[in-house]
């Protein structure tokens, strides 16, 4: 994406010291770069502005949240001021560089500006990473710096102040970060090549006692790499959430579906299965007591709540299910008595607000922009008990828009290539398009020590390896079960995107109680798509099985408690046709 010239959009303006002004919705400070999440925002803002405004087909108005931009160039002015070179770019843990960056000073004229700005806003403010290298087409760093939500609601001006302060100096910090720090080696680029700016944002949400969340978080694709039943690949995929979008971009439980199919219920062999995997908890931002300093901990002012708090909050109703236990049934809305599911059902299965369309709508906008597949991140909020006597007020806040990578390279590959005596493992689910033949290592968790209760243990194995291999820049086969990068143990391995940033091919294969679909809005799961990652996908009752014993005999270069580190005499052929999401590894 060009670079987005701040003298000639009208819909950007230089900071002028009023956050909710009609010229500040997009505002920023200082003469340097807005970095790839900002850049993405500004490219966008005029369109979405304008196309909207008076959208007469979409009762819900939509808009970019109120944004203010720190550019690189206090980004640097802070480093240098403060001698922090050193720190960042040393051994130190992400706790000690945070600490370190805690202590500084930001620069004087920033100072200003931001006491300006907090003095005139009483809402939570998410401040938000967008360095330089962010959402770019080959290695997006999507996930890889930190995101501090602040509630922003002291009565006491100066504390609001040093909070936010302290949020921008722990994003700066994360640019430094073991996890950007592994992830950059697995790129063309150096850490001296990085500059960060820093987003700061209104949080899009409704209060609701003593905490503070949208209704609905979403992450929207034009292009889906798993298409499930009729859906074909360029119609799309929605994931959505209840509250804060954290629980989608941490591959957290999450409702999927086609756009356009948009009644049709994610892939489950029962019921009962489907509730296992619907969302039971959700994140809000904490607007009631202050909970103990904690500045270098991202979640410091986030909550983790229940089901039952939302329907407390009268935030359930255009979003839940029930399930009756006796009948075994499930009904439509909440007005009955039994367990709450959230499914989304009034808003996709019976159409209440046509924000499925609305979705369609603002991808197909984005797509005539960037002249490529996007990804999009959005929040909407439902205000149930406002006093409007025409309609419920809707806003739909727009919060991220950034290209995706979807290879036009022709494989040809026959089914019967998939059941070849040479191959070592094959899947007719894969994400990807691609030939690769220099893999000679495999780096897999074994199948006789594997366990959900050690899954955080194997993570840290699998890290200490990657690091190794990252650092000899060999590339390596990963085999191991359930989610990969999932925030919940009890679904997957729950590794970062830089604790594998080495590996070319991967596999996951299911575990053997569930079927655990792929989070397509996590960023994990962005970092595998933009990078050329290959990702096969292996079903419990899978045609095309891992050959386990040939891997055992493999020649071991590292056994930890849980994973293997072998390497092969000769490379590994790797073919995945992406058109019929079809792949193979042949040993």
């Amino acid at each position: 994406m060009k670079g987005v010239d701040l003298n000639s959009n009208k819909y950007i303006s230089r900071f002028n010291r009023d956050f909710y002004s009609e010229t500040g919705g997009f505002t920023y400070i200082g003469d340097g770069e807005l970095g790839g999440k900002a850049r993405g925002l500004a490219a966008i803002k005029e369109k979405i502005d304008s196309f909207y405004r008076d959208h007469k087909v979409f009762p819900i108005h939509v808009d970019i949240p109120r944004l203010t931009v720190i550019t690189t160039l206090f980004f640097d002015h802070f480093v240098e001021q403060n001698n922090l070179y050193d720190i960042a770019f040393s051994n130190l843990s992400d706790e000690q560089i945070a600490h370190h960056f805690l202590r500084a000073d930001l620069p004087v004229d920033l100072v200003k500006d931001l006491r300006a700005l907090i003095a005139d806003v009483h809402v939570p403010l998410a401040v938000r990473s967008s360095s330089l290298l962010e959402d770019r087409l080959k290695f997006p760093f999507a996930g890889v710096y930190e995101t501090k939500m602040i509630p922003n609601n002291q009565p006491d001006f100066d504390t609001r102040f040093c909070k936010l302060a302290d949020a921008i100096k722990f994003v700066y910090a994360s640019t430094f970060f073991n996890n950007a720090k592994c992830y950059m080696k697995a790129t063309p680029h150096s850490l001296q090549d990085e500059k960060m700016a820093v987003i700061i944002q209104e949080v899009v949400g409704l209060r609701h006692n003593d905490r503070f969340y949208p209704n609905i978080s979403g992450v929207a694709r034009s292009y889906n790499f798993y298409p499930a039943n009729h859906a074909k690949p360029e119609e799309g995929v929605v994931n959505l959430a209840l509250g804060l979008g954290k629980t989608i971009v941490d591959g957290g439980a999450i409702w999927t579906y086609s756009p356009q199919y948009p009644e049709v219920t994610p892939p489950c062999h029962s019921i009962h299965e489907l509730l296992e995997q619907t969302q039971l908890n959700f994140w809000a931002v904490n607007v009631g007591k202050p909970p103990a300093d904690d500045p270098v901990k991202e979640t410091e002012y986030l909550v983790k709540l229940t089901l039952k708090e939302a329907e407390c909050d009268n935030t359930l109703g255009y979003i839940a299910s029930t399930y009756d236990y006796e009948s075994d049934r499930t009904n439509l809305g909440i007005g009955f008595t039994g367990s709450r599911f959230v499914d989304f059902g009034s808003l996709l299965q019976v159409n209440l607000l046509p924000m499925n369309e609305l979705i369609k709508s603002i991808l197909k906008v984005c797509e005539g922009i960037f002249n490529a597949h996007v990804e999009i991140e959005f929040a909407v909020t439902i205000d149930i008990d406002s006093d409007s006597v025409d309609k419920i007020p809707v806003r739909f806040g727009l919060l991220q828009v950034r290209p995706m990578v979807v290879s036009d390279e022709l494989i040809v590959m026959k089914e019967k290539e998939l059941t070849r005596k040479t191959v070592l493992a094959a899947s007719d689910n894969v994400m990807g398009n691609g030939c690769m033949d220099d893999i000679r290592d495999i780096l897999y968790v074994v199948p006789e020590t594997f366990g959900l209760k050690k899954t955080n243990a194997i993570a840290a194995e699998i890290s200490h390896i990657n690091h190794q291999l990252v650092e000899t820049k060999t590339p390596y086969l990963l085999v191991g079960f359930g989610r990969w990068g999932t925030s919940n143990p009890s679904m997957g391995i729950p590794v970062n995107w830089g604790q594998i940033s080495g590996a070319r091919v991967i596999i996951e294969s299911q575990l053997s109680h569930a079927t655990i679909n792929l989070s397509q809005g996590s960023h994990f799961f962005h970092n595998i798509s933009n990078s050329g990652t290959l990702y096969f996908s292996l079903k419990k009752e899978s045609k095309f099985p891992v050959d386990w014993e040939w891997l055992s005999e493999q020649h071991v270069l590292f056994q930890g408690n849980y994973v293997k580190h072998v390497r092969l005499k000769s490379p590994l052929i790797v073919k995945v046709d992406g058109r019929k999401h079809r792949g193979v590894i042949f040993k």
